[in-house]
């Protein structure tokens, strides 16, 4: 009996894992976890955190919708993973930590106590109870007395649904908040006095239609950008429950029954009653042009209240995407980090027209067209760009065109929109990514247009050029571009004390002439091409040969005192970084800085130093391509060696998983070509620099032209030992040095490392 009695046990497992579903497979949308990159802090205590968003809605979104758990400007994010409470569910525009939001708002679900102010209305949740992809968010809200509400976030490009879910309670509600100037987050990056001056939200609740509407006009990043008195961020408001009880606020002070209300800090609430259980939909429109568009944007994105449905619809389109690079044979890790990664090359720069219009903070007018805005150019245009080539080339020529209307609309390229020119960053990096599409054959866009924007930047400078120093956030007195250009041109070199950031700032002029010469070049400007390459070529009147390094030069022509000792910053001419930062940064002449470093064997000594010495900062931008630069000098092997480690401990399936910020998409591209095993260190030269795939197979799917094309990367006997190539073949043709050109690869299908676990130090 005993037996029998096991063996009828073991008969029922049986029979019930026959008649068990199979789990469903994962999908690439699964791997992406949107949490990633968001802790303020970062890997060390000097370096920041990825400063990501967990953002949902479609592709390069116009607005994000999100949870927000602070009270977010210019040098803080409204989420950040460190935070313990959720203040609202938030439309937001802001793209980074660094820059601001604009035409927020946000909407919070309540029961109880009215509660008004951000600080006061937070709940608190726990992270275990948070889901987070970039189709869905929900998070489970500690409502107070061990009552719970379920928030939840669908949404497209334009317009979202939040859906909540309620306890019983006697007053429940939802506080909407149209503007949030609040002065005790003023700081030199964050002045509130003009703005509390000058700017007033609106909001009204109109019964009868069952809605909100009303309008922001703040910018968080207004005071080093210019007056727009057109600004407003439009939204449109519904609930699928009946408004009965209601009111406006203002700093805290409630105006119960009131339908209107402007300010600086203020809103409306709406109350109700709701059964355990219930679920309240909000649905929400967005729109920079008029709050007739926003409801028509609400209406072609969410025209019905259907939750599952847009969930579906956006998750669809992120897996359309997703699946253009597929990599094989890689760990679950692995694939979250790649997929995030890819995730994050998606959302910036983000759309800004509205079905076939759109409002330019540039010229404080709606055109007709389609446009996109928060371009982070100075990262950027490095590798993500570059990779916008591969992955997104239906998308090119419009973020050009988009370029071009900017400066059409404002006179210049844009260096940091946000969504009206910041003057962030130096240097006039527009330039390269125009000058790389168009060499890669990219010309839906007025090329003569184009070029006559790319020699503006090269030949006139701004306004005020010798007597104002464009400092980094310097309040607004007109386009910086490219800020010290007078004596750039005319000394061949900016001198230090003249223009702030002068060493930096005459590298990356350098850089950038050089890609304006190669668009020359090809458009047959013969004698723009011989001026621009002699310019490209000023980066070496400030090497100075007694300390080895790019170091200030002051306007008599002699070189600020050198001390080896002292880290020279962005005070002695330098752009988030030192002398250190900025030693290989010629990226438009290697072998011409190889030769004045002394040659292959010098300059790889000093690539030796700079990354034994912990000089070498993966979190930050100005040395992304270093790790590449041992190809240049008969070391390629060192190449793979640091793009192994950097893809490695720089990305983590985790949190805290992006070693500095993701600045826009630009940690992410790196990674991405890291795993690929080739990347575009000079912009607008057309060749890659190999390093070594990191995976035994990917495969990318892209067009040239409107022809598909179809890439596949295969590494042989890729192991955690045999991390080294041995020989590459394109095609089954064998490639002669660690470089590969673009034209090439877009005629190739099958690209062929064999990996081993020695170097080969033949090949080079």
């Amino acid at each position: 009996m005993k037996n029998d009695f096991v063996l009828l046990c073991l008969f029922t497992c049986m029979l019930g894992a026959c008649t068990q579903k199979p789990k469903e497979q994962k999908q690439e949308v699964d791997y992406v976890n949107t949490l990633i990159g968001t802790p303020y802090a970062g890997f060390a205590a000097e370096i920041h955190g990825g400063g990501t968003l967990p953002a949902v809605g479609l592709p390069y979104a116009m607005t994000n919708f999100m949870p927000q758990s602070c009270e977010n400007n210019m040098g803080h994010n409204a989420y950040k993973y460190e935070d313990s409470t959720i203040m609202g569910f938030l439309a937001s525009h802001q793209p980074t930590v660094w820059m601001g939001d604009y035409g927020y708002v946000s909407v919070m679900p309540q029961i109880g106590e009215l509660k008004l102010l951000p600080k006061d209305r937070a709940l608190s949740y726990k992270h275990e109870d948070e889901i987070a992809r970039p189709h869905y968010y929900s998070v489970v809200l500690n409502a107070g007395d061990q009552q719970k509400i379920k928030g939840e976030i669908a949404a497209a490009s334009r317009a979202a649904i939040f859906q909540f879910t309620f306890p019983a309670a006697e007053k429940a509600r939802f506080v909407i908040q149209g503007i949030n100037l609040n002065p005790e987050l003023t700081d030199p990056s964050n002045e509130y006095e003009d703005r509390i001056k000058k700017l007033k939200g609106y909001v009204k609740i109109d019964t009868q239609k069952n809605e909100i509407t009303g309008y922001n006009p703040d910018r968080q990043s207004a005071q080093i950008g210019p007056d727009l008195p057109n600004f407003k961020g439009y939204f449109v408001i519904q609930c699928d429950k009946k408004i009965t009880s209601f009111g406006t606020w203002d700093n805290a002070t409630n105006s119960p029954a009131s339908t209107e209300q402007y300010g600086t800090r203020m809103g409306a609430y709406i109350n109700f009653k709701t059964t355990a259980g219930e679920k309240v939909k909000v649905r929400i429109g967005t729109s920079f042009i008029s709050p007739e568009q926003a409801r028509e944007n609400l209406q072609k994105e969410v025209p019905d209240w259907d939750f599952d449905k847009l969930v579906t619809s956006t998750r669809t389109a992120w897996q359309n995407e997703l699946t253009r690079i597929k990599p094989e044979g890689v760990s679950e890790d692995q694939k979250a980090i790649f997929y995030t990664a890819l995730f994050h090359t998606m959302q910036f720069p983000r759309e800004m027209s509205e079905y076939g219009k759109y409002y330019s903070a540039f010229d404080d007018k709606v055109h007709t067209g389609d446009s996109y805005t928060d371009f982070s150019l100075w990262d950027t245009y490095r590798a993500l760009h570059p990779l916008l080539i591969f992955t997104q080339p239906d998308r090119v020529n419009g973020m050009i065109n988009a370029m071009l209307q900017m400066y059409k609309e404002g006179g210049r390229l844009p260096m940091w929109p946000n969504p009206a020119e910041t003057n962030i960053m130096i240097s006039t990096h527009a330039d390269a990514v125009i000058a790389d599409a168009y060499l890669k054959g990219f010309t839906g866009f007025d090329t003569t247009l184009a070029y006559e924007a790319l020699l503006k930047d090269a030949m006139v400078p701004p306004d005020n050029d010798t007597i104002l120093p464009y400092g980094d956030r310097d309040k607004w007195t007109g386009y910086e571009a490219r800020a010290g250009l007078t004596r750039f041109n005319s000394m061949g070199y900016i001198p230090f004390g003249k223009t702030a950031e002068s060493v930096s700032r005459t590298l990356e002029y350098s850089s950038d002439n050089y890609s304006v010469a190669q668009m020359a070049k090809k458009m047959g400007k013969t004698e723009d091409f011989n001026r621009l390459m002699a310019w490209s070529r000023n980066y070496k009147n400030l090497y100075d040969n007694k300390s080895g390094f790019f170091i200030p030069k002051l306007i008599d022509g002699s070189f600020l005192e050198y001390n080896p000792k002292k880290e020279l910053g962005r005070q002695d001419g330098f752009t988030e970084g030192d002398q250190w930062t900025y030693l290989f940064g010629a990226i438009q002449d290697i072998p011409g800085m190889i030769e004045l470093m002394g040659g292959n064997e010098k300059f790889a000594a000093k690539l030796d130093e700079n990354f034994s010495g912990g000089h070498y900062r993966h979190d930050n931008e100005p040395g992304h391509h270093y790790a590449y630069l041992y190809d240049y000098c008969g070391q390629p092997w060192k190449t793979q060696e640091l793009i192994r480690k950097h893809t490695t401990i720089n990305y983590l399936n985790k949190p805290l998983g992006i070693n500095g910020n993701e600045d826009c998409g630009q940690m992410a591209a790196w990674y991405i070509f890291g795993v690929m095993g080739f990347y575009p260190v000079t912009p607008a030269s057309g060749i890659y620099a190999i390093g070594a795939p990191q995976f035994p197979k990917l495969t990318i799917n892209y067009k040239v032209g409107t022809e598909p094309k179809s890439l596949e990367i295969v590494a042989n006997n890729l192991s955690e030992k045999n991390l080294y190539v041995q020989s590459v073949k394109l095609d089954g043709k064998t490639i002669e040095h660690p470089f590969i050109s673009h034209s090439d690869i877009i005629k190739g299908t099958k690209l062929v490392f064999e990996m081993g676990p020695q170097p080969n130090k033949e090949w080079k």
